[in-house]
């Protein structure tokens, strides 16, 4: 009994100071760190996140833009900071892209940064100029059979998830298309538009303004599932089984900083996350909400960076 109580007061006194420290956490401002300039979708999720966070901790959360080298400054910076849960890095999906790409990278993005909790996701578009002879992601296949190497397809650029959606595209389909890489996806749209190449695949909400003015035609989404918020429009996946890219966002710590106040940042994430509001405003950035635990983000990294690995060396790709 007596070596039972002090085992029991040993894990008391371990356990105790974490759980006081989640407890009073955060008592201090607490800062986003957005691996971009502002002004874009991920810096107004970072701020609508933001100022929830305010509300429910009753602190500062302060928007601190690290920009460049496709989001590693920022989550560099992340990886080398205090491991105490007052600095967060938002990443997307290049989080999960990079490693493929850079064998370079100035962190181990396993090893180094723990996941708190996924923030939202966002479906890509295939679409395609108007002219094409396919309407379909079956018809897409067969013409590109047929005309190995001669169909072109755009990206905002090299290394992100639309690129890598039109590789992963490739490899299980048996098709031969060729990338077309661009700084940004709004300056791909004219060539689109014109025929003078035949696809694009970038963010839906980016694409829907020159679907309904009837400009490109939409072929399907690269989401495992239909959209929510349009059911009618088919996925890849209902063509070739398994087939799966979201562009995500997230946010991450040091891997150091204590699992108490990774699980309570988490859970208090995952309630701003359900403010009607802040769902209604995602909705109009055609974003859904995508909340998630610690472990499942942990897990959602890690599959994804092996998965991307594969894709990356099959297609031979490199960064500009």
């Amino acid at each position: 009994m007596k070596r039972f109580l002090r085992a029991l007061a040993l894990a008391l006194a371990v356990a105790l100071p974490g759980a006081a420290l989640a407890q009073a956490f955060p008592a201090k401002p607490v800062r986003l760190v957005v691996p971009f300039p502002p002004g874009g979708a991920t810096d107004i999720i970072a701020r609508l996140l933001g100022q929830k966070l305010q509300e429910i901790w009753g602190q500062t959360v302060l928007i601190e833009y690290k920009p460049g080298a496709g989001t590693v400054v920022g989550t560099d910076f992340v990886a080398k900071s205090p491991p105490d849960g007052y600095t967060m890095g938002v990443v997307i999906t290049a989080h999960v892209i990079n490693p493929g790409f850079r064998a370079d990278l100035p962190y181990d993005t396993v090893k180094d940064l723990s996941g708190v909790s996924m923030v939202n996701v966002q479906h890509i578009a295939v679409v395609a100029t108007p002219g094409l002879e396919a309407n379909t992601v079956p018809e897409l296949i067969a013409l590109a059979k047929r005309n190995p190497g001669k169909l072109t397809y755009a990206t905002p650029g090299t290394g992100t998830a639309m690129h890598m959606a039109g590789e992963l595209l490739k490899s299980q389909a048996g098709i031969d298309i060729v990338h077309v890489p661009y700084k940004g996806g709004a300056p791909a749209y004219p060539d689109v538009i014109s025929g003078r190449v035949a696809l694009q695949i970038d963010p839906m909400s980016a694409s829907m303004p020159n679907i309904k003015a009837g400009k490109v035609k939409l072929l399907a989404i690269t989401s495992p599932q239909r959209a929510p918020t349009a059911p009618e429009v088919p996925t890849v996946a209902e063509t070739l089984p398994g087939f799966s890219v979201m562009s995500i966002s997230g946010l991450v710590v040091p891997s150091a900083t204590p699992r108490e106040v990774v699980r309570k940042a988490s859970a208090d994430i995952n309630r701003a996350l359900a403010a009607g509001d802040l769902v209604d405003r995602m909705a109009q950035l055609g974003m859904e909400p995508s909340g998630t635990t610690p472990e499942q983000f942990d897990a959602f990294i890690r599959a994804e960076i092996e998965k991307w690995a594969k894709v990356v060396k099959a297609s031979g790709a490199k960064l500009d």
